[in-house]
């Protein structure tokens, strides 16, 4: 076999195995797109907490969801969760139970809170998982989930779309999404694909059945500012 010849030889392998792995990875991003779900809720699900809004006579007010945004104790919620609270108490993932929950800041129009957690008796070195914030908006139709706590020791998380990136609902800018929203996932995290945080899940719409209000990362940034 002469050098030309060689030569196209090993193009010709090199092009071919190029191609081999492009497809081999288009494949495997198939073969795990169904998992996404799965894979969000097991990165996010410890930076997720139940939310308990006690009363000054020690009722309970009402229950919701909060998530953690940074290792030291930041966290945030719907404001609507810890409105009126004398106490606020939060049940981690693993049980591990934080009182004393601060309000740090909030805006009762845009329904945000931004909390702040002490930190518990952690092993040497570690820190609260927290959930990332999204830096861009989230367009129509992109794929989003929603995680909290319908019941204290059931966490659920839900699959939807954008519906709308921004809806004037009341005077104020809402996402609009399809994910199942049930009561107690009030202040709970959406998520997009890449387990960023998309946003704060508000409430629903009477006018528009499956269809859910969520807060921006924009406005939780506000007030974080």
């Amino acid at each position: 076999m002469n050098r030309k010849m060689s030569i196209w030889w090993m193009l010709l392998i090199a092009v071919t195995l190029v191609g081999l792995t492009t497809y081999m990875n288009q494949t495997e991003a198939l073969e795990t797109e169904p998992l996404i779900a799965k894979e969000v809720y097991r990165e996010a699900q410890n930076a997720v907490f139940y939310l308990r809004n006690v009363t000054e006579s020690g009722t309970l007010r009402s229950v919701g969801t909060g998530f953690l945004l940074s290792g030291n104790g930041k966290a945030a919620t719907a404001y609507h969760v810890v409105q009126g609270a004398a106490s606020l108490e939060a049940t981690l993932a693993d049980g591990t139970v934080v009182k004393n929950v601060k309000v740090t800041s909030y805006d009762e129009q845009t329904d945000t809170a931004v909390l702040q957690l002490s930190m518990p008796k952690l092993a040497s070195g570690k820190s609260y998982s927290s959930i990332p914030l999204r830096k861009d908006p989230v367009p129509h139709g992109e794929r989003i989930f929603a995680i909290g706590y319908p019941l204290k020791n059931t966490p659920i998380i839900t699959e939807g779309i954008v519906n709308a990136p921004a809806a004037e609902i009341n005077n104020r800018e809402r996402i609009l999404i399809s994910a199942q929203i049930a009561s107690g996932m009030s202040g709970g995290p959406v998520l997009d694909e890449n387990g960023q945080l998309a946003g704060i899940v508000s409430g629903s719409l009477r006018t528009m059945t499956g269809i859910h209000l969520v807060a921006s990362t924009k406005q939780l940034s506000d007030i974080m500012n």
